[in-house]
């Protein structure tokens, strides 16, 4: 069995020259005892990635596999073609379509969540998108991670000081890339995207335990 991701920079490996700069998903293989084949890449929408990589991704798709879908958080940059309750929902459940097609599960993610702190709360930054992927999990039956409650519990339960290392953060001088330095508040360090590998893992692991023999079904919520 393998798991296969498509998500866009949060998901994605992290570049050579931008580490620890990183997405959650390369750090996934230590968590699950299943290969992970890993597609997600900087910048995607659900179009792009259907464009780009999903043909790819679908090649080897077998029965039993399971596809990890996170997308929203550059999709919500192109509202008049991926609208939350349109274009965006109606990717997600074409891919979704064909991943049973081949006889596989997917498992349809919201987006994790900006560390941008109001006070001691993080403020929502992805309107109507996060819902929308609730709601298409619930129609299509299909399990679902809530990635966006889960960082924004997790951001507020460490608070504003403290989870700041979860994502990329560095003064000027302290990496070639970014000789001036970075705040990103989008981005994970290293040490995020295993917390957010580690949970997806488990998330996982309780999906597949919920129906035995795959994953859980009704769009059930895990966080």
């Amino acid at each position: 069995m393998t798991y296969h991701l498509a998500g866009d920079s949060t998901v994605a490996p992290g570049k050579p020259a931008e580490l620890p700069l990183t997405g959650w998903g390369d750090f996934l293989a230590a968590h699950v005892e299943a290969s992970v084949r890993n597609l997600a890449f900087g910048g995607a929408t659900t179009e792009s990635f259907l464009q780009e990589r999903w043909d790819d991704l679908m090649s080897q798709v077998r029965a039993g596999d399971t596809v990890i879908i996170q997308f929203g958080h550059n999709d919500q940059k192109q509202p008049e073609l991926l609208a939350s309750r349109g274009g965006y929902t109606d990717r997600l459940r074409r891919m979704v379509g064909d991943v049973r097609g081949a006889g596989a599960a997917a498992v349809l993610c919201t987006s994790c969540e900006r560390r941008w702190f109001d006070g001691a709360h993080v403020t929502p930054t992805h309107g109507d998108y996060p819902n929308a992927v609730r709601d298409l999990a619930q129609e299509l039956d299909a399990p679902l991670i809530d990635l966006n409650v889960f960082t924004t519990w997790l951001y507020e339960d460490l608070g504003d000081e403290e989870s700041r290392g979860l994502l990329t953060h560095c003064g000027p001088g302290e990496h070639p890339q970014w000789p001036d330095g970075v705040a990103d508040d989008t981005h994970f360090h290293v040490r995020g995207a295993e917390k957010i590998a580690a949970f997806v893992a488990r998330s996982l692991r309780a999906i597949e335990r919920r129906d035995g023999d795959g994953p859980a079904r009704g769009g059930e919520l895990v966080h």
